[in-house]
């Protein structure tokens, strides 16, 4: 079966791609290149265009005929989206609908939606279950519900049965070394701290030191990226055996602080990491694990890279190939 992949291209998407390949299905990229970190994947092929471009759109999907959409385009600085809630909405919501609308038309009926815990915003209450109330507090997060819901209502308009994944924190990189993770600007506390143990950047910038947690940090639920593309495989497997839409959460189910980060970097560098003291970012909760329980029962789902250490070493892994390999640049089908 082959299978469209939206953000391709991307971080997640592109892992997500390799599970696909060695899983015996036939990935189909789309990405329109914007703010990828690859330009090639040799796991199958890649269609540059947008998903607001609904002729593009129809055009993929009448070439390759895929059995069902993994839908990962999207913007994903929280910040960017306070700011611009504007291009936020029209690429998460917007990109999301015509998308849907395309797969409509093309028969499609299986999506597998990558959602976030933005959508929960401040937990209530640690670790986090599906029932959690959905309180977003920026518009990533808000445009992010908005898709689970006009999800729930294409099934009950379309038939389009969904898996919608909410990934806590995503980290590390392929263990093969093939791919990871490359965004610009980086945002992500492992590959900053890294990037600063190695000399790339003069300081690492610690976002609250007066937290109610053991040494003053934010906890985060780290998961590794290529357990995140495993669960995406298994939500296909799911829905291919006919099974009902459900919200997952993706996470270990514990959490680690940002302290606790810097000494996994050091420990696996050897090099210590410059630390500045910088105030609590708005909205940034003191707390944030996931319970993953569900994608447990209903996925037989569970983290293989489980500890923080490991994931460490192999966003480093990825970091010190990335200085010597140049990743290489293939043909890419444009439209």
């Amino acid at each position: 079966m082959r299978i469209l992949v939206t953000g391709a291209a991307g971080y997640v998407g592109s892992h997500a791609c390799k599970a696909l390949a060695q899983a015996g299905f036939e990935p189909i990229g789309l990405d329109n290149m914007e703010r990828s970190g690859v330009e090639s994947l040799p796991w199958g092929p890649i269609e540059v265009a947008d998903i607001c471009d609904r002729p593009a759109l129809d055009r993929v999907l009448s070439k390759y005929r895929p059995g069902a959409a993994m839908h990962f385009a999207a913007y994903a600085y929280v910040g960017e989206s306070v700011t611009a809630p504007d291009m936020y909405y029209r690429n998460i919501v917007g990109g999301s609908i015509t998308l849907l609308s395309a797969l409509k038309d093309a028969g499609i009926d299986k999506f597998i939606f990558s959602s976030t815990c933005a959508v929960y915003g401040t937990p209530i209450a640690c670790p986090v279950v599906e029932g959690h109330p959905l309180a977003p507090i920026n518009p990533y997060g808000a445009g992010k519900q908005m898709v689970e819901r006009i999800l729930v209502d294409s099934e009950a308009a379309f038939g389009i049965r969904h898996v919608a994944l909410r990934y806590f924190n995503a980290a590390g990189a392929d263990p093969g070394g093939e791919i990871g993770e490359c965004h610009d600007p980086e945002t992500h506390a492992i590959p900053l701290a890294i990037q600063t143990a190695l000399g790339k950047h003069p300081v690492f910038d610690v976002f609250g030191t007066d937290y109610p947690t053991p040494d003053g940090t934010a906890v985060r639920d780290y998961v590794h990226v290529s357990d995140l593309a495993s669960a995406h495989v298994r939500s296909l497997q799911y829905l291919i055996e006919g099974r009902a839409s459900v919200a997952l959460n993706l996470g270990m189910g514990r959490g680690h602080s940002v302290l606790e980060v810097v000494k996994a970097v050091e420990a696996t560098t050897k090099h210590k990491v410059k630390l500045r003291k910088a105030p609590r970012r708005p909205g940034d909760a003191p707390i944030l694990v996931a319970d993953p329980g569900l994608a447990a029962t209903v996925l037989g789902w569970r983290p293989t890279i489980a500890g923080i250490t490991e994931i460490v070493q192999t966003a480093v892994n990825w970091e010190l190939r990335k200085r010597e390999i140049p990743v290489p640049r293939a043909h890419r089908p444009r439209l």
